[in-house]
């Protein structure tokens, strides 16, 4: 019997217990969606609310660590652009990621929902689309809704008045789009520019003045396998930026995982589709594929989806980079080899970035010439964060600070202060929350 009371009694506690942990739970996730832009601001947003539901602009790029950002940190690139949203703005110091891989991490911000909820555990996994997603909800609430650009799961969002979105990982350069009433298309360009001139030729053309707008700016770049746009080559292939203390990270003290992680720098980036080594200059040199779409990649990305045109300007920059590597190759250490392909891959990764920097650029311009800043948040975030060569690694996945970590700037005029920053730990998990409840949308 007494036993049975015992049990009877830890069983209730228990029950107390987690039924107390749900409120707070609960409690906790109100606090963190509404707080990122309330308590961390001080602006008077009892002004705002008697105004007209504002806009959303919401500019995500693919793999962009903050390290990469000059707001955050200017060793490695310039953002003055990127850097114009946290100087008139918000930018968060600690806001993070569910889950460091691109599909999940997108799904996590359009549903609200936590990986295991929402069943987009992976990238080949597929969407349950019976998911209810917050463009969903804003778009019947009087909201017009556009998505342009990289969403990498699906074809058909739901939710959008139109939409220009590439097929999975798409192409950087003459992009396919699959469209909302055109079918699919190929555009010619670089595909940050084109997923830029779609956006601000909705802006102009296609808004609709007596609603507000949801607007979802979303670039490939600079995902792998990080290719610059033309008019960046000549000086980020120049440049040599400073290597990461723990480049050569012998991962002491921390088991086998973080030594066995794919990821490293020398050990695993591809030849030739990461670092741009032509394949038959691998053959003759006797380096193997790393993987089995190295080759693959490098001609489907530049060989086979350049215009004659593109192909000579890439090859003017490029083969002599290819020159210089066969001359040496024979006589560089590991050491050596693992110092340059740091190079090659900061020279690709923030060319690509420097092309985003000029689209937000443009599309921020836009919205002040256009009177459309007053009323409308911006905010700029990346699916997760990125290794940029620290513990010798490329990539993601792993809950260190370099992925777990996300870019976060948000611009609110009237309601965000200048130039403030928010150190509170914030996730993409409470970003549909938040857009709602700006919306005025339960």
């Amino acid at each position: 019997m007494l036993s049975n009371i015992l049990i009877f009694e830890d069983q209730f506690f228990q029950t107390q217990k987690l039924q107390k942990m749900k409120i707070t739970y609960q409690v906790l996730l109100m606090s963190i969606a509404l707080g990122a832009l309330v308590s961390c601001q001080s602006g008077d947003k009892s002004s705002k609310s008697e105004k007209q539901r504002p806009n959303i602009l919401l500019i995500m790029s693919d793999d962009h660590a903050y390290q990469a950002i000059s707001a955050y940190q200017d060793h490695l690139i310039q953002t003055p652009n990127i850097d114009r949203i946290a100087k008139e703005g918000m930018l968060f110091s600690n806001a993070c990621v569910t889950n460091s891989i691109c599909g999940p991490s997108r799904a996590v911000i359009l549903t609200g929902k936590h990986s295991h909820i929402n069943g987009k555990i992976d990238n080949i996994f597929p969407f349950d689309t019976t998911n209810v997603t917050f463009p969903q909800i804003l778009h019947d609430n009087g909201y017009q809704t556009a998505m342009f650009g990289k969403l990498h799961f699906g074809n058909s969002p739901k939710g959008f008045d139109q939409f220009k979105i590439l097929p999975g990982q798409g192409n950087y350069y003459n992009p396919d789009f699959i469209t909302k009433y055109d079918g699919k298309v190929r555009i010619e360009g670089y595909t940050t520019d084109v997923i830029t001139n779609e956006t601000l030729n909705w802006l102009k053309n296609d808004r609709k003045e007596d609603q507000p707008f949801l607007l979802m700016y979303l670039h490939k770049a600079p995902h792998r396998e990080w290719l610059p746009p033309q008019r960046h080559y000549e000086n980020f292939t120049q440049k040599i930026f400073p290597e990461p203390p723990t480049l050569f990270d012998d991962y002491e003290g921390r088991g086998s995982a973080a030594k066995e992680a794919e990821m490293n720098l020398l050990e695993h980036m591809n030849w030739a589709g990461d670092s741009k080594i032509k394949p038959e200059i691998l053959e003759e040199l006797g380096i193997p594929p790393t993987s089995d779409w190295d080759l693959r990649a490098y001609n489907h990305n530049v060989r086979e989806r350049t215009t004659p045109e593109q192909l000579e300007a890439w090859n003017k920059v490029y083969d002599p980079i290819n020159e210089e590597f066969r001359k040496n190759y024979p006589n560089m250490s590991q050491k050596d080899l693992m110092s340059w392909r740091f190079q090659r891959y900061m020279q690709d990764y923030l060319g690509s970035i420097a092309a985003v920097d000029d689209g937000v650029g443009e599309v921020l311009d836009y919205l002040e010439e256009s009177g459309l800043d007053e009323n409308t948040i911006v905010v700029y975030t990346s699916d997760q964060g990125f290794y940029l060569g620290e513990h010798g690694w490329f990539d993601k996945r792993f809950i260190y600070d370099e992925s777990f970590k996300t870019p976060l700037l948000v611009r609110w005029p009237g309601v965000v202060e200048e130039g403030s920053v928010c150190n509170e730990m914030v996730q993409n998990l409470d970003f549909a929350q938040t857009f709602l409840e700006i919306a005025g949308i339960e």
